[in-house]
């Protein structure tokens, strides 16, 4: 059973910085791809931005700019850089990871930008 475990959320005025942090209890190097997702208030849970094995990322277009994911396969841990937060960015915000067959999900954390 594969564990995935989110940190770094928090509080934050808009315009500023968070750093979240996704660390697994397997390695990096079985899974396919990986991501971070967000559920706000009243919506549905939406991709923010994934990365590969082969570290092509992608991300939605409101995030662009703003956000970088990266992966660091020798800690398994996976991170999503957000500079110039905004209250839309508001949410709890998940970490994902696929093998074939597979799909994990952690616990979330929590991302709250105050206007």
């Amino acid at each position: 059973q594969v564990h995935l475990v989110e940190s770094g959320g928090g509080l934050v005025q808009a315009g500023g910085s968070l750093r979240l942090s996704c660390a697994s209890s397997a390695s990096f190097f079985s899974f396919n791809a990986m991501g971070w997702y967000r559920l706000a208030p009243g919506k549905q849970r939406d991709s923010v931005a994934t990365i590969t094995t082969g570290r092509n990322t992608n991300y939605v277009d409101s995030v662009k700019g703003r956000f970088n994911i990266s992966r660091d396969n020798a800690k398994s841990t996976m991170y999503l850089q957000m500079n110039s937060l905004k209250p839309e960015d508001t949410a709890v915000y998940y970490c994902n990871a696929q093998e074939p067959g597979y799909d994990y999900w952690g616990q979330g954390t929590q991302v709250t930008v105050s206007s």
